[in-house]
């Protein structure tokens, strides 16, 4: 219920346009990382999930690094934790929600204001307008992190995943039954009966229509190939064998799965793309013209220079250097897209690194949980350390290959383009979190049937 609550007020308020914003501008700025980081553009959720992550990643390279002096398994550094993380949140909202409406004119920049309006019989001028429509953002920003807190502690699974998958949802079923233009069932039914002429196969333009633009075969071959594939990946496990060590005949296993790491860490990895092309968007539109180094921008997205190369490929049409789309050099191409696969298979080992051990995943805090439980590995002593070694043989080689597997996945599936114009990063994030959610269900379902579970898994 807390749950279902929480995403129809999400729902609601992606739906609440900014009192203030005109409509028209240079469109969204996180229009290619949306399906990631939630929200709705012009909306009160304007910033979505985005400072969430980015506070997220503060902390853990600060915990990587031991800056913090904080003990997790301390309760007292526990609530000093959680307090730091929501103070960061804080200053994330303001820090991303400033530049958005106030980095250009009121008509004009990220967030167009309109240049005046009235409100409650008050003329309210374009700085105020700018003001009111930052003070909606930092409203929604602070909403969207108690609504991730809820889901956390009353619903099912985290908010961040829950917004993930109600975001790219909407998408890929509106790329399904969208009516009248986009959807693929509606492009497919134009095809059918002759409304939409594709030329001929032989030749290969009917065949390029059907598998590229109108008919997008290889958007619906990849969005399945993505649903099996994370499937697949998420039932590839090395199984540990446990026996209680007082309970005779009580058994179980302890799983450490391929993606060990789920994909949230892909998350942080994308997150720090978006925060460097937010960058690059924030210096173009302050120095107008900036170093050829840097970049030069076109229709608001980056066309060559530093900021191009470490742009994530997007689409078909950011790669496909044949076609009229692509203004850019193979050469330029190959280079872009050799940068996104090393940053995303490099990226997604290390936050999988750190992933693991800030959520007491790792060896270490495994072997603690087994013992605790009292379970131990048949064969061995009943020993914190001895248990420690055994997970030491699995769990940092899983963690590094199931990260940098999910960053090649999630390269390939940007390259080929999916159903409702999703980035193949958002559809893996949601097909995964969604079977996470599935064995959460699973697991709540066997502690009630078996209470003897709950200390198993760290419940009691």
């Amino acid at each position: 219920m807390w749950t279902a609550g929480i995403l129809m007020l999400y729902f609601f308020l992606t739906s609440i346009t900014l009192l203030g914003y005109q409509a028209g501008g240079s469109g969204d700025l996180f229009g290619e990382f949306r399906a990631i980081l939630a929200g709705s553009h012009g909306s009160v959720l304007q910033v979505g999930i985005g400072p969430i992550v980015t506070a997220s990643i503060v902390l853990q390279l600060l915990g990587g690094a031991n800056l913090l002096g904080l003990d997790t398994d301390d309760p007292r550094d526990q609530v000093l934790y959680q307090g730091l993380q929501k103070l960061l949140v804080i200053l994330m909202v303001i820090l991303t929600g400033l530049p958005m409406v106030f980095s250009g004119p009121p008509g004009g920049g990220f967030l167009p204001a309109q240049t005046s309006m009235q409100l409650g019989g008050m003329a309210l001028t374009a700085t105020q307008i700018q003001i009111l429509m930052f003070a909606q953002i930092f409203v929604g920003g602070i909403l969207i992190l108690y609504m991730d807190e809820v889901v956390s502690k009353w619903g099912v699974g985290s908010g961040i995943g829950l917004f993930i998958i109600a975001g790219v949802s909407q998408r890929l079923v509106a790329g399904f039954i969208q009516p009248n233009s986009g959807g693929l069932f509606y492009s497919w039914y134009q095809i059918l009966v002759g409304q939409v002429e594709i030329g001929s196969i032989a030749s290969g333009e009917g065949l390029y229509a059907l598998l590229v633009t109108e008919g997008n075969l290889i958007g619906l071959f990849t969005t399945l190939l993505i649903f099996g594939i994370v499937v697949y990946a998420e039932s590839v496990r090395v199984e540990i064998p446990l026996s209680h060590a007082r309970v005779k005949g009580a058994r179980g296993r302890f799983p450490v799965k391929l993606i060990y790491a789920s994909v949230l860490p892909m998350i942080l990895v994308r997150a720090v793309q978006a925060n460097v092309q937010f960058m690059g968007q924030i210096l173009n539109s302050q120095w107008g013209n900036m170093p050829t180094w840097l970049g030069t921008y076109s229709q608001g997205q980056p066309a060559s220079g530093f900021f191009y190369y470490v742009a994530p490929i997007y689409s078909r049409q950011d790669w496909m250097w044949w076609t009229a789309n692509v203004s850019q050099e193979w050469w330029q191409v190959m280079i872009r897209i050799g940068i996104d696969v090393t940053f995303m298979i490099v990226g997604g080992a290390v936050f999988a690194i750190f992933w693991v051990e800030t959520t007491d995943m790792g060896p270490e805090s495994t072997a603690k949980q087994i013992q605790n439980s009292g379970m131990q590995i048949p064969g061995f002593r009943q020993n914190v350390g001895v248990i420690e070694k055994v997970m030491e043989r699995y769990i940092p080689q899983v963690t590094v290959i199931g990260g940098a597997l999910v960053g090649l996945l999630a390269v390939c599936a940007n390259m080929l383009g999916t159903i409702g114009g999703i980035s193949g990063t958002g559809l893996l994030l949601a097909v995964s979190i969604t079977y996470k959610l599935y064995e959460e269900i699973a697991e709540e379902q066997m502690m009630e049937m078996h209470p003897m579970m709950r200390q198993m898994f760290g419940s009691e």
